[in-house]
């Protein structure tokens, strides 16, 4: 690691202004290290354009580096260290299934305006972008959730249920007129599991992804927490299923996160859901002033597939790298959807 990290810092001060490094809060403290910004998806997206640099490297998983190549200027070039970083909430929705999901729930008559969590590939974007859908965030899910509501019948929500589930609950949507698709969609023919009328006088359609990292997090840790240390507080990401956010203190966005981290009071113990290592370099961060700790401890396999190894590798051989790219049939729909989103949340 010792070379890499030598040549990481060369090839950094040798190519100055070039080269940007971003990093997603998901990344272990040793590819942190060297990054020059940090953030979640689609605020490390937004800051391209402004960037002078022409190679940009981005430090988390596939549909991040999408978002960045979308978003783009020309010239531009968005690499990523290891293309194999997925994200499994992401892959669980793929465009072609949620493109026929679509026109079937749509045979009816009714129009379904599709929202989609960032989290998702650049082809899914591109349907929501074609359908006169839009994008979210964790962060502006209820104020996008409220937009979508308003321009047609009904809201077809993907691909994460629990952060559709949450945030339908934070508008005080009722629970009967939401209606989870069938697990079938994710994996097989949408038209061997729905039927035009599966979702009749619904006004909230979810998809039924998840993530796998958030999905840990159960009440039985909340139980115990509370039992053993009452004063203790818990937050968590919306991700997480809705029976565990309504048994915290509060819930939100990794920005959300740190900010209730830095608020907290001095001498004050908190718990925190959502992965690993942003809760290590949280506590680490206020060490000794306020205490820090893992609601459970869980790590993104694919975020720690970005090494600093493979960071050192790719930056070596950077002029001759393909850059992750969008081909225009779905850049430009996807970035339909995303402006949509960016006028909204003006």
């Amino acid at each position: 690691m010792e070379k890499s990290i030598d040549l990481i810092t060369r090839i950094k001060r040798d190519m100055g202004d070039k080269l940007a490094i971003l990093g997603h809060h998901y990344q272990s403290d040793n590819v942190i290290a060297h990054t020059d910004i940090r953030g979640d998806s689609l605020e490390l997206s937004r800051k391209i354009s402004d960037l002078d640099a022409k190679h940009i490297v981005f430090c988390g998983v596939y549909f991040m580096a999408e978002s960045a190549a979308i978003l783009r200027r020309s010239g531009q070039k968005i690499h990523i260290p290891d293309t194999t970083a997925t994200c499994p909430m992401a892959d669980m929705a793929e465009a072609g299934r949620v493109e026929k999901t679509l026109d079937i729930l749509q045979k009816n008559g009714r129009k379904i305006t599709p929202l989609t969590y960032v989290n998702s590939s650049a082809a899914v974007k591109a349907v929501v972008g074609r359908c006169n859908g839009s994008v979210c965030t964790s962060a502006n899910a209820r104020i996008m959730l409220e937009w979508a509501l308003k321009q047609g019948d009904a809201v077809l929500f993907l691909p994460d249920k629990h952060l559709a589930n949450n945030t339908a609950n934070t508008l005080n949507i009722p629970k009967e007129s939401r209606r989870m698709l069938p697990e079938g969609v994710i994996n097989g023919d949408p038209e061997l599991f729905l039927a035009p009328d599966i979702t009749e006088n619904k006004q909230l359609i979810i998809w039924p992804g998840y993530c796998p990292i958030h999905e840990e997090f159960t009440l039985d840790a909340i139980d115990r927490i509370r039992a053993n240390e009452p004063d203790a507080r818990i937050i968590v990401h919306p991700e997480c299923n809705p029976a565990v956010v309504q048994a915290c203190d509060g819930n939100g966005s990794t920005t959300y996160l740190i900010k209730y981290a830095e608020k907290a009071p001095a001498g004050s113990t908190l718990y925190i859901g959502t992965e690993n290592n942003l809760v290590q370099r949280l506590a680490t961060r206020f060490k000794g002033e306020k205490t820090i700790k893992p609601l459970l401890v869980s790590l993104c396999e694919d975020m720690g597939k970005i090494t600093v190894d493979n960071l050192a590798l790719l930056l070596e051989n950077i002029e001759e790298s393909t850059p992750i790219d969008v081909i225009d049939d779905i850049k430009k729909p996807a970035k339909l959807a995303l402006e949509r989103m960016l006028e909204v949340c003006s």
